[in-house]
């Protein structure tokens, strides 16, 4: 289990660290501690982690800044703050657990399970993913994707209000990090199960779904079957 704790209080921090050695044991692999956004946020989109620990405040900067900028990281978040005026905020943002300052280890045992608990069960709390634009990063809704075409290494977004957003990551890790409602029908093509409203096939191996809103998008021989499987069809 690889963790990453971004806490600017030493004492805190230390704190963090100590429980979660004694609490999880063995099962860390390696617990990496950063005092400043700036260093988490490079680390955090540089190498693959499980569990990010994450405090609010970072030297007066906001720590769901650092979200913004990894939403699409394939990890859980857990927030340990004081600012417990923002939980519904931080929940918004897809984290497993919200640990009001002060805490102790019972109260961070309870955290770790849901984490273990989500780990078990495959599920992924990520609802946003995030297209770059120039200096600035728009959150999009996992649940206004309806479908998404890989373009080279890129993949683009088609959304339910008929806009398209370019992506800046190819279609294989998207599926990676995106909810088990998404699933690869070509290998141009992911899409939302409960965007398909049925599937055509028209002989010799040739086959397409029809989405609600009328799109049409081609499945592969491969895919056929699993996606009929995935919307109730065989």
């Amino acid at each position: 289990m690889r963790i990453v704790v971004v806490e600017d209080e030493a004492l805190i921090a230390n704190r963090i660290v100590r429980f979660t050695r004694e609490l999880l044991g063995g099962r860390v692999s390696s617990l990496v501690v950063h005092a400043t956004l700036e260093s988490a946020t490079a680390h955090v989109l540089d190498h693959p982690i499980d569990l990010l620990i994450l405090d609010l405040n970072l030297n007066g900067r906001d720590g769901f800044e650092l979200l913004r900028q990894a939403v699409a990281g394939a990890f859980h978040t857990l927030i340990v703050s004081a600012n417990t005026h923002r939980a519904i905020e931080a929940f918004e943002y897809g984290v497993l657990d919200f640990v009001p300052k002060p805490f102790d280890a019972t109260r961070l045992q309870k955290a770790f399970d849901r984490f273990e608990r989500a780990e078990q069960s495959g599920s992924h709390p990520l609802k946003y993913l995030a297209v770059r634009r120039r200096n600035t990063l728009k959150l999009v809704d996992v649940a206004d994707v309806l479908f998404i075409q890989g373009a080279n290494i890129y993949s683009e977004l088609y959304l339910r209000d008929g806009s398209v957003e370019l992506h800046d990551k190819p279609l294989h890790r998207l599926l990676d990090i995106l909810p088990t409602s998404f699933l690869r029908v070509h290998k141009s093509y992911l899409v939302s199960i409960p965007a398909v409203q049925h599937v055509v096939s028209h002989g010799s191996s040739k086959y397409e779904l029809v989405l609600y809103n009328g799109t049409m998008l081609p499945v592969s021989r491969e895919r056929y079957k699993e996606l009929k499987s995935a919307v109730g069809l065989g």
